[in-house]
């Protein structure tokens, strides 16, 4: 299937690593104007870059997705630079581990700031913009968390769950403004976070628990970046026109054949 996004802008946001990278990178190979936002520079840069080096067309912005004014001013700048926001990618997201006796407040507020309130400043400071130009596409990054019990996963479950109820929300709310709203719950992906994850807590045992965590999905091994990209591609894409409020797993069987 040949999906193009000629003269279409896409944010990404979280767009300089892991998923947000793969994401960022497919959008970009199949003519998409791709607007970067993290809070990571140097990760965002690199991305631009190798966007360019494929001859893909980019913008960068600096952005912490979880400080309302900070979003707002980063979306009036795309607005002023390319016009409209055709796609919003809300990607952005930190982890925890641990139960609600081992979560503090501290990491619960950490947790709801980027991953609650961040997709909610993102969602809000483009939907203005999508009425007005008479649509768009909305994707959100939820996770199997949010439909499914984690061992050791509260805070992150928590928010997760959130996303899911916000992208339903999002898709009643503005069915009628032709702006169809969608989120997707990845299990286990093989990404940069999960090998540090696993050398910071399993030191000298990172290959042991890499393959215990594969075999938790069972297809027997995490998913990559560009799979979930996929995804997210044909999501976006005028191909799915007919699909709107829907949660897709992209789990390896995880949600219904772990017993």
């Amino acid at each position: 299937m040949d999906i193009r996004f000629d003269k279409k802008t896409a944010v990404v946001t979280g767009g300089g690593s892991g998923i947000g990278r793969a994401i960022s990178l497919k959008f970009a190979k199949a003519g998409a104007h791709v607007c970067i936002l993290d809070y990571d520079d140097d990760a965002g840069q690199t991305v631009c870059d190798e966007i360019e080096e494929q001859g893909g067309e980019y913008s960068f912005y600096h952005c912490d997705v979880s400080n309302h004014q900070d979003v707002q001013q980063v979306f009036d700048e795309i607005a002023e630079d390319r016009m409209q926001v055709d796609i919003l990618i809300n990607n952005a997201g930190v982890a925890h581990v641990g139960n609600v006796r081992e979560t503090s407040e501290e990491d619960f507020d950490r947790i709801y700031d980027v991953n609650v309130k961040g997709v909610y400043n993102c969602l809000h400071a483009a939907i203005d913009g999508m009425v007005d130009q008479g649509g768009g596409v909305i994707l959100n990054l939820a996770s199997i968390a949010s439909v499914a019990g984690i061992d050791d996963r509260f805070a992150y479950s928590m928010s997760k769950g959130a996303v899911l109820t916000m992208t339903m929300s999002v898709a009643k709310d503005y069915i009628d403004d032709n702006i169809r709203c969608n989120c997707i719950s990845p299990a286990r992906i093989h990404t940069p976070f999960v090998d540090g994850f696993l050398k910071e807590n399993y030191p000298h045992q990172e290959e042991e628990m890499f393959d215990q965590l594969s075999q938790t999905q069972p297809i027997g091994r995490m998913g990559k970046p560009k799979e979930v990209a996929s995804l997210v591609l044909f999501l976006c894409s005028d191909q799915a026109g007919f699909i709107t409020g829907t949660n897709y797993p992209i789990d390896g069987g995880f949600i219904n054949l772990n017993s």
